[in-house]
């Protein structure tokens, strides 16, 4: 198999954040260019729910508070974990993660996705659970390219 494009999608939690490693070794093995992923929340999915949006200027406001936040975050993720790794795009989307994930592969042309099987809101999960987060299942699911799932609970 031959990989030049290595897509690591991350929500910047503690769980996802343990796939450093086997980005880093898988880089290095394939030579490979790493695109570092994250997607942002689309609080439009949420408030139909309430029966009104909040204003356009409080969306806004809120998305690039995150999207600065995120990209400081993901600096300091390159800087500390992927240094041995000379080729990292950085890319921050907004929408539907599992959505944005499979898009960004086609987009970019990933040969490969690395992806650990809980992100965010998983720290006190049953590490003998058989499930997947559910971002990991629809990825899996759907992507058109291989997949290497990590488990950070065994990390």
């Amino acid at each position: 198999m031959e990989v030049r494009t290595i897509l690591w999608p991350t929500d910047l939690s503690k769980n996802s954040l343990k796939a450093a490693p086997q980005v880093v070794s898988l880089a290095q093995k394939y030579q490979a260019k790493v695109i570092l992923l994250y997607v942002g929340v689309d609080l439009l999915n949420y408030f139909p729910a309430y029966g009104s949006y909040p204003s356009e200027e409080h969306l806004r406001h809120f998305h690039d508070w995150e999207i600065k936040h995120a990209k400081k975050m993901m600096e300091t993720v390159c800087d500390k974990d992927l240094k041995a790794c000379p080729n990292v795009d950085l890319r921050l989307v907004q929408g539907d993660a599992a959505a944005e994930i499979l898009k960004m592969v086609k987009k970019e042309k990933a040969d490969l996705v690395v992806l650990t099987t809980h992100g965010r809101g998983h720290d006190q999960i049953d590490q003998k659970s058989a499930t997947f987060g559910s971002v990991a299942e629809k990825v899996i699911k759907n992507s058109p390219v291989p997949v290497h799932l990590i488990n950070p609970f065994k990390m």
